[in-house]
């Protein structure tokens, strides 16, 4: 799949509803900016480890499963990087994140799910800034991750990985009007982070460990980084 091939009728990849959910409606801003690029080159590994596209080696390293090739073009970037030779998931993020924001954003403003909108600053200067787009996925996302994290929910693989990330960017603080920043949150948060998924996750003990590997870098990437 070439980036023109795209359709906004294709399935949403865990990169989109990420960033989705990092959307802030009412600012419309995006929480976690100066982190995002590590926490969305996260969700691209975990994606590919969800459809059994990524492999570890024996010295915790990332590999593309050859036989299993993503079609889509986000996703296959990173496949191809990972097919030249196994390499650090810290290293993947560094490398795929920062080109990550933009086509992904794109992929949002044409599914409908944020629009943009140009104003007049000062009278002067136009500015455009994001709006919610009116639709109700991002409303489902985050019920679904509220589920998990607060009603105690057993989640599903993709929620479960969603909500993995939501609690590596740093940013689950920001969402204390549908998630309360209490103790059993933070808890359960940190255990989805650690690949404690549930019985009802459907997926195999190396999805889990791949994508703990994964969430784990992105953790240990951002801690590093200076706070803005």
């Amino acid at each position: 799949m070439t980036i023109d091939s795209w359709k906004p009728s294709d399935p949403p990849t865990l990169t989109e509803d990420l960033l989705l959910l990092l959307f802030q409606p009412r600012s419309g801003t995006i929480a976690g900016e100066n982190t995002l690029f590590y926490v969305l080159a996260g969700a691209v590994l975990a994606d590919l480890a969800l459809d059994g596209q990524l492999a570890t080696t024996a010295k915790g390293r990332i590999s593309s499963v050859a036989e299993h090739v993503p079609s889509d073009d986000v996703l296959r970037a990173t496949w191809d990087y990972l097919a030249d030779k196994p390499r650090s998931a810290q290293t993947v993020l560094a490398a795929m994140g920062p080109g990550l924001r933009q086509p992904v954003l794109d992929r949002l403003v044409r599914r409908g799910d944020i629009r943009h909108e140009e104003r007049k600053v000062l009278g002067l200067f136009r500015s455009t800034t994001l709006r919610d787009g009116g639709t109700d996925r991002r409303a489902r996302l985050l019920g679904g991750v509220r589920q998990v994290l607060v009603e105690g929910a057993e989640p599903s693989a993709r929620i479960a990985a969603l909500a993995a990330l939501l609690s590596a960017s740093g940013t689950l603080p920001q969402f204390y009007r549908e998630i309360p920043w209490t103790s059993p949150v933070i808890t359960r948060a940190k255990e989805l982070e650690q690949g404690d998924w549930g019985a009802t996750a459907a997926a195999e003990a190396v999805t889990r460990t791949v994508t703990a590997t994964v969430v784990n870098s992105t953790v240990a990437a951002i801690t590093v980084l200076p706070r803005s």
